[in-house]
């Protein structure tokens, strides 16, 4: 059951109560190169990207923001560290969000202006925490608990993080500020769960999920997964950003992904294949490959909608038409032979070249 939560909005998607699971990502431009920085949204935007966020480090970078969002077709966030004045400039440029970090935007009053200017524009402020960010009181308890106890290191990580957002929600909340949305983050799986476990037990804030600085894209992949499917199939969650050393793009795939493996989305078309083993007689691999191709070629040439939402790859005869017969299509390999399925009824053994062929031309004509 999902945690519930209230409803805000960023632009115009809802985010918490019973909205949908949003996906965001951030550019990795120079935000003052507007052309550059327009272009890789379109892209990103092409592949599924709900909410942009982007960096503001400098004045440059809220002069060019008017001109981005004048362009992007969906909602922009500010990314603030360090220098309030930065935040402010972004709301007035006409920001749809901010974010801030507790530990580094300075003091009290601070704060206190950018949650004033953002009542005013009615747009809401991110709360993040992260374990890079921790207030001075909480990075000492953590850099004082044995490392050689991971559980406990951990668990003090997360009370740190849910103690510095509390501390900064009772700063906005006195500014009667309660457009709020929280991340709670770290680079350690564990803890990131446990962090936002331990709010959501406290808070019906809305929640951004995900894990920081998750690393290069295998690794990256496998901690994002582990951590947001976690906190997904457990109830918490209401947006989400995949972080990965890798283009953008890529976070955005993975979040789709993640989404529609915890059952929160309905894949587009879902691509079974089995692992392999001694009886596999093709190139399994190359064959998914070449029909995942297929699926994503129908998309890129600007296809929406496919009849068709399960296909099975699979490597011998042993399984395959067992695994091929809920599926709408499938494929199934043999000695330099391969069947080919359509609901769940073989339609022809083909070569392997051919079988592609049919299996295409079936996906071809079910768009």
């Amino acid at each position: 059951m999902r945690h519930s939560t209230k409803q805000i909005f960023v632009g115009d998607v809802a985010i918490g109560g019973d909205a949908p699971i949003s996906i965001q990502s951030m550019t990795n431009t120079k935000t003052e190169d507007v052309d550059t920085t327009v272009k890789q949204i379109l892209q990103l935007v092409d592949v599924g990207c709900e909410i942009i966020r982007v960096a503001v480090p400098n004045n440059d970078a809220v002069d060019a923001l008017p001109h981005i969002i004048n362009q992007s077709p969906i909602p922009v966030i500010a990314d603030i560290h360090f220098d309030y004045k930065l935040a402010l400039g972004a709301i007035n440029a006409g920001a749809h969000a901010v974010r801030i970090n507790p530990g580094n935007i300075g003091s009290i009053d601070k704060v206190q202006a950018v949650a004033k200017l953002a009542n005013e524009k009615n747009i809401p402020i991110r709360v993040g925490a992260n374990s890079g960010s921790l207030p001075k009181e909480w990075a000492q308890k953590v850099l004082e608990c044995d490392k050689r106890d991971s559980l406990a290191h951990d668990k003090i990580l997360a009370e740190g993080l849910v103690a510095s957002v509390f501390e900064q929600i009772k700063i906005l909340e006195s500014c009667d500020f309660l457009n709020i949305k929280v991340s709670l983050k770290a680079s350690s799986v564990r803890a990131t769960f446990l962090a936002y476990q331990l709010f959501a037990e406290q808070s019906d804030y809305p929640l951004h999920i995900g894990v920081t600085e998750a690393g290069t894209l295998e690794r990256g992949i496998i901690k994002s997964s582990v951590g947001i499917g976690a906190l997904l199939l457990n109830g918490i969650g209401d947006t989400l950003r995949v972080s990965l050393t890798a283009d953008p793009v890529e976070e955005i795939k993975v979040a789709k992904t993640i989404l529609e493996s915890c059952g929160l989305r309905e894949p587009i078309c879902e691509v079974v294949s089995c692992p392999t083993c001694g009886r596999t007689n093709i190139d399994l691999e190359g064959l998914a490959n070449k029909v995942e191709a297929i699926i994503a070629e129908k998309f890129s040439n600007g296809s929406k909608q496919l009849n068709v939402k399960k296909v099975a790859v699979m490597g011998c005869v042993v399984n395959g038409p067992g695994e091929a017969r809920d599926a709408d299509l499938g494929i199934a390999g043999g000695d330099n032979k391969v069947a080919v399925f359509r609901d769940g009824e073989v339609v022809g053994i083909y070569s392997e070249n051919e079988g592609l062929q049919v299996l295409a031309d079936f996906i071809t004509e079910l768009f």
